[in-house]
């Protein structure tokens, strides 16, 4: 019986290990979304990745990180920076732009709702 419960005992600390390795490498897998800016916020792109909100965050991360990056600086060309598009387009031009597409965006109305847009251009008109 002794030696049942050392058996537990081990299996109990691989298991529990495994977990731990487990949710970091969940994280490196994915690539740590806005380049861990939380964490180590050391550039201003950072910064404002840091203090989204979440939703807009969340929003960004699924629809336009693979385009426009971790940290908005455009990945596709120059025109996919978005680290100061406040400054370039309204609240609305955003909006606009994210649903309806062009000047090499597509359009994400099928898979992001308006009022995602709406969200998601809010915090990226405040980029400036």
């Amino acid at each position: 019986m002794n030696m049942l419960y050392k058996g537990l005992g081990w299996a109990s600390v691989l298991l529990l290990a495994g977990a731990i390795a487990g949710c970091g490498g969940a994280a490196k897998q994915s690539g740590e979304p806005f380049g861990g800016a939380g964490k180590n916020a050391s550039s201003a792109q950072g910064d404002q990745l840091a203090s989204a909100p979440e939703q807009a965050q969340a929003l960004y991360k699924q629809n336009c990180m693979s385009c426009h990056g971790n940290n908005l600086e455009g990945k596709v060309g120059p025109d996919s920076n978005l680290q100061k598009i406040g400054a370039k387009l309204t609240k609305e031009q955003i909006t606009s732009q994210i649903l309806n597409g062009g000047g090499g965006m597509p359009a994400l109305s099928s898979k992001v709702k308006p009022e995602e847009a709406e969200v998601l251009a809010e915090w990226l008109a405040g980029k400036k």
